[in-house]
């Protein structure tokens, strides 16, 4: 079923709100002696973007004014368009902006030492690059690939288990939007499992974007699964979900400990499961 959408006429111009954004950002950028790189990430970087993607803007300056251009970058947000609210904290190094035209921009301040070759740079678009150093980055960028860990898969198991256990004392409370939340946690962990069982680095954890939809990394039976582990707010519908959960959890878990060289101790999985389930 789809979505009655009053603003469609105006979604519909957002693509060209972004690109005149993208100009006004770059003009004021490139012309910043200290300024010494601007590039983009997300979906600009990616090349993918769609009606609603954000400007992931990354901007290098020099380590003499990097404080000061973080102190003032909601002014400097203030150059490529008429703000409507921030969302970031003062005293971070990024700043969140929401125009009247329905964009929002993420922009993230740098020292040139902050940079560091890294899975997630494999897929930017640099603009502006002064003294090369994104170039050499980008190098050594590409010659990184994601392997998970006995760690990551330690950690992902046992927040998994938790979650089980929380959801089943939330429950039993009635605190349903809190087990609801723990609900959701398992579905973002079955996510993070499936894209580590891929070799794909996952988001950061809560970050849902990309995993669902037309760009998602995920196969269609993979997309089904999730879109089946919904649930209302009855105690015996939330359960009965996490029990649906549980076997698709049983063997990504086999399948990642045998990647990471991790005992799958099936025996102790399911004496976890049966505190509860």
């Amino acid at each position: 079923m789809g979505l009655e959408n009053k603003h469609y006429e105006r979604d519909l111009k957002i693509p060209k709100y972004r690109q005149v954004m993208l100009e006004k950002i770059e003009k004021d950028l490139l012309s910043d002696e200290n300024v010494l790189a601007v590039f983009y990430g997300g979906s600009i970087g990616n090349q993918d973007t769609d009606l609603y993607s954000d400007i992931d803007l990354r901007i290098i300056v020099k380590d003499e004014v990097f404080e000061e251009y973080r102190l003032n970058k909601r002014a400097r947000a203030k150059n490529w368009g008429e703000v409507l609210y921030f969302e970031d904290f003062p005293w971070t190094t990024y700043s969140v902006a929401h125009y009247d035209t329905f964009i929002k921009v993420d922009t993230f301040y740098y020292k040139i030492q902050d940079i560091q070759p890294s899975i997630w740079l494999q897929n930017i678009k640099i603009v502006y690059d002064k003294t090369g150093v994104m170039r050499k980055i980008i190098e050594k960028s590409m010659e990184l690939y994601y392997v998970p860990n006995d760690q990551e898969v330690e950690l992902w198991r046992t927040k998994f288990f938790a979650y089980v256990h929380e959801a089943y004392r939330r429950v039993n409370r009635k605190e349903l939007y809190y087990a609801l939340n723990c609900l959701d946690n398992l579905r973002m962990s079955m996510v993070t499992a499936w894209y580590m069982d891929k070799g794909l680095q996952p988001n950061t954890f809560g970050d849902w974007a990309k995993y669902e939809g037309e760009r998602s990394e995920l196969d269609s039976w993979q997309l089904s699964l999730l879109a089946d582990w919904q649930s209302n707010r009855e105690p015996s519908e939330i359960m009965d979900v996490i029990k649906r959960i549980i076997p698709e959890f049983k063997k990504t878990h086999k399948s990642l400990c045998e990647k990471v060289n991790v005992g799958e101790d099936l025996e102790w999985v399911d004496q976890i499961f049966a505190k509860v389930l």
